[in-house]
């Protein structure tokens, strides 16, 4: 494979700096080093401790930018997204790097040459698509994110042991699609993916006692492998994950698994299970769920609509208190009204406010993915400090 390294050190220099002026913020660092908490009158804003960009997506965007400041002449092409931020991918349209289409491939692949740059996104890319960029002999910038690699791992092994991988995730996500081609191994190997726990429970029934192959092939319908059959694929099972999801549901699904196994054994011998969770995201949920132990009056997530580890985020938030996910601050329209994704309905919504922002004194929780940049964050926190009276220039000050 025809890969290239983008990463010299005179190169990163440039490029550092450019990604700093782009999307680092001096207010986000400065609150931070004030323990995540700033008051201004009757306002406070309250930073979880960990948010933002992880290093998976900060590698993947110096990546980009590097490939740009390389190839200066070059046609670009990224796989998809970079990362689930539109912002992070807009800048990149700027620079001219142009997306291709990542759910199927179309002619667009065919008309790619030696001459042309491919990046590969943070979340991979199926082996379908990696194995066409490869024969029209371009130039690679991979940019997979290390635990995810990891996965690939995993279930290449357990596609080596004749062990079937059920995979937690969502089936229409870039990084779910791109292990699930892995998980075939070297052509013979099978997967199973699954999202919610009553699917689980479904398949553990079919686990330990079998069941009707139509009503299975029916309810895992596109997320199956070519050639599973259940009555033979579901003898030895390992769990494996979509970096991104909700660690608890992650380890229940691995629990409920392992006890159909042995209910139907009498041991665990066939079943096998590693913790593929990024560690990333699971500093992001714990920083969240200790953020929770402090009194807060609503919750902000901000972060692109499409990305998976926000999105978790906005479920945990939204059982403990009035909670927002938002794309960025002009969502937060005015004290009366905000505009956000509803997880649930799957699309953007406009609410009222009820008075949330009208109190005497206000508490504001403010989140966010790996994906999303800190300029972003800072828009959010003057934005709230806007709508309750305080100018740039007091945020600045105090």
């Amino acid at each position: 494979m025809k890969r290239v390294n983008v990463r010299t050190p005179e190169v990163m220099e440039l490029v550092q700096a450019e990604v700093a002026d782009h999307y680092r913020s001096s207010i986000v660092e400065k609150v931070r080093a004030k323990g995540g908490v700033l008051t201004i009158g009757k306002t406070t804003i309250r930073l979880a401790q960990q948010f933002g960009f992880c290093y998976g997506v900060e590698r993947a965007i110096d990546l980009a930018y590097a490939s740009r400041r390389v190839f200066p002449n070059r046609r670009i092409f990224l796989i998809g997204e970079i990362i689930h931020n539109p912002e992070v991918n807009r800048q990149l349209e700027e620079m001219e790097i142009v997306s291709l289409p990542w759910r199927e491939m179309d002619e667009q692949y065919d008309d790619l040459t030696e001459e042309d740059v491919v990046i590969v996104p943070a979340f991979g890319a199926p082996i379908s698509f990696m194995d066409k960029v490869e024969s029209q002999g371009c130039m690679i910038v991979d940019t997979t994110c290390g635990d995810v690699m990891k996965v690939w791992r995993r279930v290449r092994d357990f596609a080596k042991q004749g062990v079937t991988s059920i995979i937690h995730g969502k089936a229409d996500h870039e990084e779910t699609r791109a292990t699930a081609s892995r998980a075939r191994g070297e052509g013979n190997g099978q997967y199973v993916i699954v999202l919610t726990l009553e699917e689980v429970d479904f398949l553990c029934s079919y686990v330990e006692s079998g069941g009707d192959h139509d009503a299975f092939f029916e309810r895992f319908a596109g997320r199956l492998s070519e050639e599973f059959d259940p009555s033979r694929h579901l003898d030895r099972v390992g769990v494996a994950n979509q970096t991104t999801m909700l660690k608890s549901e992650t380890e229940e699904i691995q629990r409920r698994v392992r006890d159909a196994v042995v209910r139907r054994d009498g041991s665990d011998e066939r079943f096998l299970v590693f913790d593929t969770i990024c560690g990333a995201t699971q500093e992001r949920q714990d920083a969240l769920f200790e953020m929770l132990g402090h009194h807060m009056d609503v919750l902000l997530v901000v972060g692109g609509y499409n990305s998976s580890n926000t999105s978790h985020l906005v479920e945990i938030g939204e059982q403990e208190l009035p909670t927002f996910f938002i794309r960025e601050s002009g969502c937060l329209r005015s004290m009366e009204e905000i505009v956000h994704f509803d997880i649930h309905q799957k699309s953007e919504v406009a609410s009222g406010l009820d008075g949330v922002f009208d109190g005497d004194e206000l508490v504001v929780g403010i989140t966010a993915g790996a994906s999303c940049p800190s300029n972003l964050i800072e828009d959010t926190i003057l934005k709230v400090f806007a709508m309750r009276g305080a100018s740039r220039e007091e945020v600045e000050a105090a």
